[in-house]
């Protein structure tokens, strides 16, 4: 199988995408991307993901309750997310975490048990997570040790190289987005250069955050590239080199685990 760009996270599944997803999806495969995990943030949305992923042979799905939904998280929500993650299609639970954003309307404690919850969730099937972290560093930190969990993904890592390092050293994937190509990306640069290479994933969070030369319009798969090839830059190694870095991180990563 010839070497292909693996977008990490995206959204697949949003009404953003109703109007031309076939195309978009065909639009990713021209540019080199085999595989997409496209993560779920609600119940729904997790089915949504799930069924995108039966029919589309490139598409992998992650399911669970994102921080902004997280006052559904109740006893139903949580069974229905752990019977869709039996489903072979399911590589993650996610997209879960803290959102500590001053929009956020959910109080904080009920994001934590929606958070803690998921993350038992995804240690009892084997799955890895795939973790949203706005402003909550150090809870995010604290609860994935608590809970000692081996299998994560930051999505759409912001933090300092000092948090990068030490998230990478515990094992952690740091996933970059396309932030990574807007001019005021210093920090993050110094994080895509400084984290060791076995730790790195490339993601789009389509259709948000798209990359230069696309910043301002609907961010989609075949946007990852443009993203990679800046991190190639920034750790000076070819494209070519970098993809194969990721896809083994990514097939890695994703690879089942489950108990039984």
């Amino acid at each position: 199988m010839r070497d292909m760009w693996i977008d990490a996270h995206l959204h697949l599944d949003v009404p953003a995408f109703d109007a031309d997803r076939d195309a978009v999806l065909d639009r990713a495969a021209a540019s080199g991307v085999g595989l997409m995990v496209s993560a779920g943030t609600s119940v729904e949305g997790s089915r949504r993901v799930l069924a995108l992923a039966e029919r589309c042979p490139a598409v992998r799905a992650a399911v669970g309750i994102h921080p902004e939904s997280a006052a559904t998280a109740d006893a139903a929500a949580l069974a229905a997310v752990a019977e869709l993650a039996r489903h072979p299609g399911v590589v993650a639970i996610g997209e879960i975490g803290l959102d500590y954003h001053a929009r956020s309307s959910v109080p904080r404690e009920i994001q934590a048990d929606a958070f803690r919850a998921q993350l038992r969730l995804a240690r009892r099937a084997g799955l890895p997570v795939i973790v949203h972290n706005r402003d909550a560093h150090g809870d995010v930190e604290r609860m994935l040790r608590e809970e000692a969990m081996a299998r994560v993904v930051c999505h759409c890592f912001t933090g300092t190289p000092e948090v990068a390092l030490r998230w990478a050293d515990a094992g952690w994937m740091i996933s970059l987005a396309g932030l990574l190509t807007f001019s005021s990306a210093g920090p993050l640069r110094d994080v895509a250069r400084c984290v060791p290479a076995d730790r790195l994933l490339v993601e789009t969070d389509a259709p948000y955050l798209a990359p230069v030369p696309f910043r301002g319009r609907r961010c989609e798969p075949a946007f990852l590239p443009h993203t990679a090839r800046m991190l190639a830059d920034l750790r000076g190694v070819s494209p070519d080199a970098l993809e194969v870095v990721l896809e083994e991180n990514a097939t890695r990563t994703f690879a089942p685990a489950r108990p039984g």
